[in-house]
Order: structure tokens, then sequence, then C-alpha cells
């Protein structure tokens, strides 16, 4: 049985009222903010019975309304990069916000992380709606976009959905961080992590898809088989992990599959991911460092706390060889992704070995 409560949160100069959600059951415990869809904590139980948040964010609203690295908000219309900005449908150039070096990132300057979305209570959860009017941040056609996020247990289910006027590239997620062993930990280290992919997406220094899809086997982002962060860190080029990895290829079907797998044996805590989406971008909380004052004064820093993004693949808009990302007129954009958190007094990986091939 899941407790499901609201209260006001505070006031934005300009677009109104937020108000926090609370979907409480008897293993964990998620806070939702109307703005942005942000999921502002997850409590979640260790092995020594204690409850701890392990979602990184803000003490007020203020907090999020000035945050620029999209803490626990749900991100879009597109998620992830598209490259200078720009992108053909229908035979027309739209051109967007530049606001990550040459690139557009997670919908623009005022993406979907900063809008008061509606919200409502459901049956075990709260739904969330928006409407993204014809031209907003450069994109075509007015998008009515909903997410539903429940909680049955331990499991919280991220449900996405949208419809468009005209066709427009979508492609929705949350921006959640977590750190299993807390939201002020200091990193994430001690944390081992399995991914159930056998390619990955190279990226250029923009960090833009190249268009090849590489075979993990033999490098460092071979994540079948559980490893431990701060070791494996050492061995990927460039700051850490900020890349697709591919979940399924682009002639796959749209199944719930599974994704990836956060052990942190101190705690006992384990936050497992499903998802119907063919990309998880596994990210290391990179460029974090240190200005950011979160909940009860802790100082976020690089690697304190990873993202698992499930979304299509980056920049596919602009990728022909990448799954379709385009929402048409008359048909309905479905995305779900889902968060099991668990505990666990050793460590039980599963070992998945997933069934695509190239």
């Amino acid at each position: 049985m899941t407790e499901v409560s609201h209260q006001p949160w505070g006031q934005l100069s300009g677009l109104g009222s937020v108000d926090l959600w609370i979907l409480q059951s008897s293993q964990v415990r998620v806070e939702v903010l109307t703005l942005g869809a942000i999921i502002r904590s997850v409590y979640s139980r260790g092995k020594d019975g204690q409850m701890d948040d392990i979602v990184l964010g803000y003490d007020d609203l203020e907090g999020y309304a000035s945050d620029k690295r999209y803490l626990g908000a749900v991100v879009g219309r597109v998620a992830n990069r598209i490259a200078r900005g720009r992108f053909v449908v229908e035979g027309k150039m739209y051109h967007l916000d530049i606001n990550n070096g040459p690139n557009a990132l997670h919908g623009g300057l005022h993406g979907f992380n900063k809008a008061i979305w509606c919200a409502s209570a459901v049956e075990s959860g709260v739904q969330l709606k928006l409407i993204s009017p014809d031209g907003d941040q450069g994109y075509p056609g007015e998008v009515q976009v909903s997410v539903t996020y429940t909680l049955q247990g331990e499991a919280l289910t991220a449900k996405y959905q949208a419809r468009s006027t005209k066709t427009t590239p979508i492609n929705l997620t949350n921006h959640s961080y977590f750190n299993l062993a807390g939201q002020a930990a200091a990193n994430i280290y001690d944390h081992e992590v399995s991914i159930s992919a056998q390619y990955y997406l190279p990226v250029d220094e923009t960090s833009i898809p190249s268009g090849e899809v590489r075979a993990v086997e033999g490098t460092p982002f071979d994540l079948r088989k559980p490893v431990l962060i701060g070791q494996r860190l050492k061995e990927v080029p460039g700051l850490g992990f900020d890349h697709n990895f591919c979940l399924s290829l682009p002639r796959d079907a749209y199944t719930e599959r599974h994704a990836a797998r956060v052990y942190h044996p101190a705690s006992g805590r384990v936050l497992e991911v499903s998802t119907n989406q063919p990309g998880v971008q596994f990210y290391t909380a990179n460029f974090l460092d240190g200005s950011i004052r979160g909940k009860d004064g802790a100082r976020y820093r690089k690697h304190s706390s990873f993202c698992l993004e499930t979304q299509n693949w980056p920049d596919a808009v602009n990728q022909s060889s990448f799954p379709d990302c385009l929402l048409h007129p008359g048909e309905e954009y479905q995305h779900v992704t889902r968060f099991t958190f668990r505990v666990t007094s050793t460590n039980n990986f599963i070992h998945f070995t997933p069934h695509q091939s190239c």
C-alpha cells in the first residue's frame, strides 16, 4: 500500500506555486516536485535498517530554480545533446539554443526542467502534465507531455507519454544523481556497476556520438559483469563516464529489458534499472565541482554520484542509422523506466547476457 500526499513547497516569481508530492511505501519514500517533475529525494533502507536519502538535491526552491546541472529533473523536449543545436525535419531546418559548448543539451535554456507541471493523484503515485507550445526552445509542434511516477513496494516506475501537433524529435528522461551511501557521501568509488550492453557509442571532443556503434568487449566500457566504479574510472579516457550504452539496436522492438545494476557493499543498497528505451547514458558526475551546496549543506563534487539516464541514443535526430526519435501527429510517445531499490547483505549480482546482435 502506497500513501500519496502533497503540500505547498514554495512560490517562483513569474511561474507560480510549487508543490511537493510524497509517495510512501513500507520500503521506500519518494519526494517529487511540480517544478521540473523533479525527484527531490528517495529514501531507501540499508542493511543496518537505516533509511537514507540517496538522491542529490537542494534544501529549498531557490536551489532548484538556479540549478544548472538538472538535479533530479525530467529533461526535454530532447534529452542529451543535439549536434550544433540544429536538425532538419520534413525538409525544414530548426535551430535550438546552444547551451553546451557548440551543442544543444537537454531541451534548451528553459527546458522541461524549468517548467511547473500540473499534478494530480493517481493510484500509488502522481501524474504530472505539461504543454510545450509550438516553437518552444525552437522545437516544432505543440506537445502535450506527461510523466507518471508510481511507487509499489520497492519499485518506482516512471511512465512518460507525449503527443505532438507537428513532427518533432522527442526524448525524455529523468536526470537524478544517485549515491547509494547517501546523498552527502564524498564519492561513488566504492560502488559496483553492471550494464547490460554489448555496444556503446564513442563520442567526439564535444560528446557527440561519432556514428560508430562499438563493441564493449576488450574496452573499459565492458560493464556486462560487475566492476568497481573507482577502479574502472582510472581506465576510462577523459573525465569519466558520460556515454550511451546500447541496450538494444535500431531494428529491435521497444520492450522493457534489464538495463543496469549498482551495488554499494557497505550499506547493502542495490539499485536495479529496467526500461523500454534503446539506451542508457551512464554519467559519473564529471562536471560537479564542489560549487553546489546541496541538501544539509553537502558539497557535491566530481564523481560524487552517478546518473542512469534511460533514453534514445544522443543526436539521433541527426544520425539516420540511430533509433528513430521522431514523434508524428497522431502517434503517442511511450517510455517506461523502473527503478527498484533493494537491500542485501551480500553481493548477489546476476550476470545478464544481452541477446542482441549486429
